[in-house]
Parts: structure tokens; sequence; C-alpha cells
């Protein structure tokens, strides 16, 4: 059988460094993606594994985009798994009344754009092969909103709508696209109050729902929103 071939961005720290380790712990292939060259490099030497293989790039930047995800197909051949996990989480939290439009856009460009740039580079080769794994990374917040960090929240409602609606256009390709929507993942446990589980989630438990969905086990699941917050009670 064929090695399978995933693809995460924003890999370089937190809940993509975590996906690209578990990938790697099941002999996928994985490509880490990351604007910052040197948590790259960081990230590729803690994992040290000859399965991964890392490119830096700025997801905001469609001409990068498609110049690497070119690359990449030509090289590798057809990515099965694709997890558009870089995002901006904030710049500032305030009134928006108060907001600065420049931190809008930063925010569109990454978590909007970067999602749309890189499904879209890499889809069509799924659509062909039929068979292909997205996993958008959107948040809780877009379901319960958040006083604050209106700008944000946009964003990853968008991307909740994105995800939905592509799934029913490359269903019948065998191609599924799902989204997970993290809340309160905090490596050191700062909030615990805001969960009922009163306690915070790890970036590990956050990954093994991104690989359930890219694993052939979720193979009848797309279209869905898988919340991983600990029955997050506030913001």
């Amino acid at each position: 059988m064929k090695q399978k071939l995933a693809l995460v961005t924003g890999a370089g720290r937190g809940i993509g460094l975590e996906t690209a380790r578990l990938f790697l712990e099941h002999n996928i292939k994985t490509i880490l993606v990351d604007v910052d060259e040197i948590q790259l490099d960081k990230a590729m030497e803690e994992l040290n594994n000859e399965l991964a293989i890392s490119f830096v790039c700025d997801v905001t930047d469609e001409e990068k985009v498609n110049e690497l995800c070119n690359k990449i197909l030509n090289e590798y051949g057809t990515v099965d798994i694709l997890v558009n996990n870089a995002g901006i989480f904030r710049c500032d939290r305030g009134p928006f009344c108060n907001s600065i439009s420049e931190h809008w856009r930063k925010k569109i460009d990454c978590n909007i754009y970067g999602t749309l740039y890189f499904t879209r580079a890499l889809i069509n080769p799924m659509i062909k092969q039929k068979y292909g794994s997205i996993i958008n990374l959107s948040s809780i917040t877009a379901t319960l909103g958040a006083a604050g960090m209106v700008d944000y929240t946009l964003t990853k409602g968008a991307i909740k709508s994105f995800t939905k609606s592509l799934s029913k256009e490359v269903a019948l390709n065998n191609v599924r696209v799902n989204c997970v929507s993290p809340g309160n993942i905090e490596p050191d446990n700062r909030y615990p109050e805001m969960s009922y589980m009163n306690r915070s989630g790890s970036y590990r438990e956050c990954a093994q729902v991104i690989y359930f969905l890219a694993s052939d086990e979720a193979s009848f699941v797309t279209g869905e929103d898988y919340v991983v917050a600990g029955g997050r009670k506030k913001i």
C-alpha cells in the first residue's frame, strides 16, 4: 500500500507540532510547514524522524503557497491528509469599537486565506485519486462567541462554514473535510475553571482528535465540527 503523506501548517509548535508528532508515530510521512524558520528547526530537531520533512512558508502569501504545493506534489506525490492549523489567535484584545483594522487583516489573511490557499492547491489530486482528508482548525469561540475577540471569532466562524460547504462539494470523490474547534487548550493549565472538567486540555488531546479525523477510522465522517474543549462553559 502507498504510504500516506500528510501536511500540517503552523507545525512549529503547539497543536500543529503535536499533530505532526502523532502522524509520525503512526508512520505517516509528514510535511511540517511554518513561517518561523527557527521554531521549525527546533521542531524538526525535537522530532528527529526520517519521515518528517519541513518547509518554511508564509501561508498568507498566495504565490509562495502555490510554489510550495507544486514542489511537494512534484517531489512527493499527492498529499493525502491536510491539516490547516496555522492561525493568529490575537494581536490585541478589547472592545470592537477600539479595534485596529490592520489587526483584522492579519487574522483574516492567516486564518481564512491561508486555509483557502493550501486547500485549493492540494485538493485536486485528492479528488483525482478519490481519497483525501482535510482537517481545518476553528475554535469554540466561533460557536459561543467571545467579547473582545470579535475579529478572531469571525475568522473561525468562516472556517466552520467553509468546512461544511466544501465537504458537500467533494463527498462523492471520497474526500472528507472536517473541522476541529479547540477551547481552553493550555499546556500549563492556566484556566481550569473554564471547563466543566475543571482542567485545561493538552495539545496531545487535540491532536488525537485530528488524527482520528485524518484516519480511515473516520471514513464515514465529513462536514462535521469536533469540539475539543472539556465542556467549556465560558469565554
